[in-house]
């Protein structure tokens, strides 16, 4: 049997984040050779996957950020079993660099971030590899971006929840931006304007405004005006635009965003949760 130093147990402990012991016996089964035993650490990753397959990975966190240049936004959510391993500094961190390959790459979609390579092994695979280290199911099950003059990025403290926004304009005060990534957290708006919602959306509202009011005891003729009126108001509470600001609910997002600058305006945003 190859002779393992502390050492030696320490760079692979520093290349795969595994922890001492699996390093140590990963070694030797090696027989001292580091690629091998990467290559094991890696087989007992796909082991443990294997096994814990059916189980529900419903903790994790969501993070999300900007480009150096504020130009493009991304977020994602890597999901595990527990809410301990969640806490953890050593899943937050895969998160985060998975997060900062996104950015760096400017990853398109899900399957395209998921082969990007973190010091040449594919993403997909070093999550493969957490789980023989971790010991839970890992899974990175979402990915989403915005491109824009500006893009601002809000994580709601304890990593549940996190917005992107994009804006048609760059270099104001960043707090106008915050608010509105923050807004869109607090208050969930469906769409940016009322001419961004869907017209089936739209026709169901429609349709319930029709329901409440004929349960009201309303007439036949006056249900279509009711229902409009109805549909007004949803428009107001679910666009973004529309909504009250939450900091000062006698402007709308509109208004406040006017009062920055008169041209500036919402082109784009994105808001998730651990629960969706």
């Amino acid at each position: 049997m190859a002779s393992i130093s502390t050492a030696d147990v320490a760079k692979l402990r520093k290349m795969t984040g595994a922890g001492m012991m699996d390093c140590k016996n990963a070694l030797q089964e090696a027989e001292g050779d580091f690629e091998k035993a990467v290559e094991v650490i890696r087989k007992k990753g796909q082991v443990v996957a294997s096994k814990r397959a059916d189980r529900e990975a419903g903790e994790g966190v969501v993070l999300a950020s900007t480009t150096d240049d504020g130009k493009f936004g991304a977020l994602i959510m890597l999901n595990c079993e527990t809410d301990f391993v969640a806490k953890n500094a050593d899943f937050e961190k895969l998160a985060y660099d998975i997060l900062d390959l996104a950015l760096e790459q400017k990853a398109e979609n899900l399957d395209e971030l998921k082969n990007i390579e973190i010091k040449g092994v594919k993403i997909e695979d070093k999550i493969v590899e957490q789980i023989g280290i971790i010991g839970e199911k890992l899974e990175l099950s979402y990915y989403d971006c915005i491109k824009a003059e500006y893009v601002h990025s809000y994580i709601h403290p304890g990593n549940r929840l996190v917005t992107i926004a994009g804006f048609n304009k760059s270099g104001l005060d960043s707090q106008v931006y915050k608010d509105v990534a923050m807004q869109i957290a607090a208050m969930n708006p469906i769409a940016i304007d009322k001419d961004d919602v869907d017209q089936e959306e739209i026709d169901k509202e429609i349709e319930i405004g029709k329901e409440q009011a004929r349960r009201e005891g309303k007439p036949d003729n006056l249900l279509e005006k009711i229902a409009m009126g109805k549909l007004g108001k949803f428009f107001k509470e679910n666009t973004l635009l529309n909504q009250e600001f939450v900091k000062d609910n006698k402007q709308t997002i509109r208004q406040y965003l006017n009062s920055a600058d008169k041209d500036l305006t919402v082109t784009g945003f994105r808001r998730y949760t651990l629960n969706d």
